[in-house]
């Protein structure tokens, strides 16, 4: 299996079997990004050469706006899609697989944890995969320690609050918080400028 099969088959939705041909090539897939944060994480880099590590890891170019604190943690990798001006703190850990993708200007705090797998719900079937994308709009602010479930949207301008973990969509220029996240106020329209 190639990579471009991999992540078709994904970011389809479809279940990876235990013991499968996309099981075993995620496996592989993760030495590369296990290898790649290590060295991201090992010794100081400019904000250039962070770039070009996660530019490697995602297999794809980030923009010159994009900034990163390490120590960040991913293990795959290549089915992360970050916009313009875009900053992740450190401690982050993104479970990519099912797909995440970051809309410009957002902000993503320390310690927050994106994850785009579930496990089967049958115990017989408890190591096949679900995979489900994270969706991030534009100027999106992620607090610190908050953690992100499959399958979720952020809308424009939304907060998540610190210590949050969201299963549900959240509508744009909205505030949630808490466990499981509920929707605490709506950012109106003076406070956006």
């Amino acid at each position: 299996m190639e990579l471009d099969a991999f992540l078709q088959h994904l970011n389809s939705g479809k279940t990876v079997e235990n013991g499968s041909e996309p099981h075993l090539f995620m496996h592989r897939a993760s030495q590369e990004a296990l290898r790649l944060t290590a060295e991201i994480n090992g010794s100081y880099h400019t904000p250039e050469e962070l770039r070009g590590l996660f530019s490697q890891l995602t297999g794809q170019p980030v923009d010159e706006s994009f900034s990163l604190f390490p120590p960040f943690y991913t293990d795959c990798g290549k089915n992360i899609h970050i916009g313009k001006q875009v900053f992740i703190n450190m401690g982050c850990k993104f479970q990519d697989q099912g797909g995440i993708f970051i809309g410009d200007g957002t902000l993503i705090g320390h310690n927050v944890v994106l994850a785009t797998l579930n496990h089967a719900m049958q115990p017989e079937r408890r190591s096949d995969m679900l995979p489900a994308p994270i969706h991030i709009g534009k100027r999106v602010w992620i607090g610190s320690n908050a953690t992100v479930l499959p399958g979720v949207t952020i809308g424009d301008g939304a907060v998540v609050a610190a210590g949050a973990v969201v299963t549900k969509n959240v509508p744009a220029n909205t505030v949630v918080g808490g466990v499981p996240a509920k929707a605490i106020r709506h950012i109106y329209e003076e406070e956006r400028i």
